[in-house]
């Protein structure tokens, strides 16, 4: 297909008639129009199609489709239908009453171009555009961010059904490549075995019965992957995608010891980022936040929080589910300083900075990064002797303990994650004679003191000046602004169906998250327009009735 770019042109004077007729309170899709203007223009998309071809339908109207979709929570064929069927949409894309629309075949096609390049990028920049012109957006003032998990669109499978499905799949996959091939090769226990879907409900129950049965499958995964190695397969065959999707699988889960095939144990198994979870989406991958465990992905959501103006969407992450939160700060950052709307405070939750984040924030993009870091956990972290009682000299590189006795073992090396420290020790000579050693020293048995610091002053002071700050009543009360951020990601899973994904693959995840981040600003400006007033926070009948002078900690706690 080609496109041959065109103007967005007027809307049609009939159109306008019969809409406003229709409305006469107007609609979502005709106040946009007519606040915004078009949103997309064709040129915006001109890479995505070929130069000579069929002509195409307009990519601008495609795009504000799209977006109206998600407004909507609409099918692909409910979608195409609104566009033949309904006036304000005729009125929104500037077209004539009688233009039949197109097939519901082609948004697919659409999405299809844009996820192979990153096009839902272009389609939220082209609403934040036209919000910044109409003044509805706001480069400076504070910004919150927070996560959410995403469910695979792939239904969710125990062990043995993922590796029978494995199975299962590149079996069809061969069958309809080399059917002649395969039927040589099959024993006769796979066509009961795999020529039906897996479940749960059809394997044995007792834990011993089904180790017999990964294993056998197992043995017959191994048994195809080798006659696909062999001299006489077929050319190519290896390289279809199930096939590589089954060899993947069974190096994850399976080896040979002593020429036979063992399941591999929790230990000598690839880490969860790079273990496949399913057959059918392979960018899937189980996460792990707190209570909650899921197989998918994870989408980043930030957006503006002012008073005079709709607090709307600036960026949209996906990311596998093993992504932790704070890999994510700099990539965010980034991403907002493209579009210019980098704020002066970035509110987020505690799975988000780090000392390093805070600094790298301030130094390279002049955010202030306000989030609660985590706290120090060691034994030795308060009272008397805790960390901030002792003097730390960075020059000399050596510390004074509250009793006068200075460490000059100074030694730079890693921490259990990884990071830069510094290790200090003092000498066991002073530390075994104090009278303060069994306070000082958690270990019942040890006979010195040992610290860690972080290996740069800057990084050190600064979580001591930010923990100190967390704990005032003032930064509490302004970190109450970034709870705002999830009652977006409920608008975003309410109306836009953020939960899980409607397609496969992380591509077209994100693409899908674009789409919703542009359909959440949509209904935002227009709740603005009519100035519809901001929901707010939801209080449980019994809350409601909580006497005054207690506080919310009284509430929450439990039975004694």
């Amino acid at each position: 297909m080609s496109m041959q770019p065109k103007g967005p042109g007027e809307i049609p004077a009939e159109t306008v008639r019969v809409a406003w007729t229709a409305f006469p309170k107007g609609s979502l899709a005709i106040r946009l129009r007519d606040e915004l203007g078009p949103l997309f223009r064709d040129e915006d998309f001109v890479d995505l199609f070929a130069a000579r071809g069929r002509p195409a339908w307009s990519p601008a109207g495609l795009a504000l489709v799209s977006v109206l979709q998600f407004v909507e929570g609409l099918t692909d064929r409910q979608a195409a239908e609104a566009v033949r069927a309904r006036i304000d949409f005729k009125y929104a894309l500037g077209l004539q009453l009688d233009d039949p629309g197109f097939d519901f075949s082609v948004l697919s096609e659409f999405r299809d171009r844009l996820a192979g390049a990153d096009g839902g990028r272009r389609v939220l920049d082209g609403v934040l555009a036209a919000a910044w012109e109409k003044g509805l957006l706001k480069s400076t003032g504070r910004a919150r961010t927070d996560s959410s998990h995403v469910l695979s669109s792939a239904r969710e499978l125990c062990w043995l059904e993922q590796v029978a499905e494995t199975l299962r799949t590149a079996l069809n996959a061969l069958a309809q490549t080399s059917p002649d091939w395969l039927a040589g090769v099959a024993e006769p226990d796979w066509f009961r075995h795999y020529a039906t879907r897996a479940e749960d409900s059809r394997f044995p129950k007792t834990r011993t019965k089904r180790d017999e049965v990964g294993a056998r499958i197992g043995r017959d995964g191994m048994r195809l992957l080798q006659a696909l190695h062999a001299a006489d397969a077929p050319e190519g065959l290896h390289a279809l995608k199930e096939v590589e999707i089954l060899r993947q699988v069974w190096v994850h889960h399976f080896h040979l010891v002593d020429g036979e095939v063992m399941r591999r144990g929790p230990k000598d198994r690839p880490p969860g980022a790079k273990r496949l979870v399913t057959p059918y989406d392979t960018d899937a991958r189980v996460g792990v936040k707190r209570d909650t465990m899921w197989d998918g992905y994870k989408v980043h959501l930030t957006e503006t929080c002012g008073d005079d103006v709709p607090n709307l969407v600036t960026n949209v992450a996906t990311t596998l589910a093993t992504v932790a939160d704070n890999a994510m700060n700099e990539e965010i950052h980034t991403s907002l300083a493209a579009r210019d709307c980098l704020p002066t405070e970035h509110w987020v939750d505690a799975g988000y900075p780090t000392a390093a984040h805070v600094l790298a924030a301030r130094a390279e993009h002049g955010v202030e990064l306000h989030g609660p870091l985590p706290g120090n956990t060691s034994d030795q972290a308060k009272g008397a002797f805790g960390l901030d009682a002792f003097t730390v000299d960075w020059e000399r590189g050596q510390v004074t303990c509250p009793n006068g006795v200075t460490a000059r073992s100074w030694y730079p090396r890693a921490d259990s994650k990884g990071l830069p420290v510094i290790q200090v020790r003092f000498p066991v000579s002073r530390c075994g004679p104090c009278p303060d050693l069994r306070s000082c020293v958690s270990s019942a048995t040890g006979r010195r003191r040992e610290l860690m610091l972080r290996q740069q002053q800057a990084e050190h002071d600064a979580i001591r000046t930010i923990r100190a700050e967390q704990q005032t009543d003032t930064w509490k009360e302004r970190y109450k602004i970034r709870a705002g951020v999830e009652g977006t990601i409920s608008q975003a899973v309410g109306r836009c169906g953020l939960r899980r994904s409607r397609y496969r693959g992380l591509a077209k995840t994100g693409l899908q998250h674009q789409l919703t981040g542009a359909a959440i600003n949509l209904a935002r400006i227009d709740a603005h327009l009519t100035e519809t007033p901001r929901a707010r926070t939801r209080t449980s009948h019994f809350a409601a009735l909580r006497p005054a002078e207690l506080t919310l900690d009284g509430a929450k706690q439990g039975p004694n």
